[in-house]
């Protein structure tokens, strides 16, 4: 198994194709009808509801992107589509709902929450079991992701069919204030890529120059990257990177 070749083309829309300007916010239904419409690939985040549902939803807590406050895992799935979205007329989507929206369309990366509050063990496999349950039977182009290896490691034990990768970056301790030094140093190494059966990565493209990515990509590793936020900066991640994850402007896309 390993990553299909439409996740290396085209561009990947972070959370979605979103647009607070024109109230359509992140990782909602709006969003990814845009990305689909234009052409470009989707990444979305992912939380559990408190009935072990897969919501489109990428903190933790409710209070930046809703009018309410609180834990995302506290409410049901029912409770949590209810709910709306700042600054728009959209509710929270289930991983279920944008499944079907897409259709196979574009491909889709889904991103797995950390839900350990530090990389780490997680108490449970909650998340992992209500995107590997949304999955099933789904036919197009999808991969999942997430910046805790042992998530990945548990989602593979319920999905082993579905292509999984790692989120990874320089993990500079002065960026990562939750994490202690060695734990930085741990994932900087990106020594669980084996262990997890990880088919790619996706690397903060301001540390694309590690001579770790540059090790994985000569083991012909696919390398995605993130946040690209302008033309520029695609340039220069395009150096290293197979593809991009952007937000803010628009890519050229190459039948475009």
């Amino acid at each position: 198994m390993t990553l299909p070749a439409s996740f290396l083309n085209p561009p990947l829309a972070h959370r979605a194709l979103h647009d607070m300007g024109q109230g359509i916010p992140e990782n909602g239904v709006t969003a990814v009808r845009r990305a689909v419409s234009a052409g470009y690939g989707i990444e979305i985040d992912v939380q559990p509801s408190a009935d072990g549902v897969a919501m489109v939803f990428h903190d933790a807590t409710l209070d930046r992107l809703t009018e309410t406050t609180g834990m995302v895992h506290d409410r049901t799935a029912r409770e949590l589509m209810d709910l709306r979205l700042k600054g728009s007329e959209e509710n929270i989507p289930s991983l279920a709902q944008i499944l079907q929206l897409v259709e196979g369309r574009v491909p889709l990366l889904i991103e797995i929450k950390d839900q350990s509050g530090g990389i780490g063990e997680a108490p449970d496999d909650v998340l992992e079991r209500g995107v590997a349950s949304a999955l099933e039977g789904y036919a197009g182009p999808v991969a999942v992701m997430s910046f805790n290896p042992h998530m990945i490691a548990a989602f593979r034990a319920h999905a082993p069919d579905v292509p999984r990768g790692l989120v990874t970056s320089g993990f500079m301790p002065s960026q990562w204030p939750e994490l202690s030094a060695d734990t930085c140093a741990h994932l900087r190494s990106i020594r669980d890529f084996g262990r997890v059966g990880a088919q790619f990565i996706s690397h903060d493209w301001t540390d694309l120059g590690s001579p770790r990515v540059a090790e994985l990509k000569a083991q012909k590793i696919p390398v995605l990257c993130w946040t690209i936020r302008s033309a520029q900066a695609e340039t220069e991640a395009r150096r290293v990177a197979d593809n991009v994850t952007f937000e803010g402007y628009l890519p050229q896309l190459d039948d475009a």
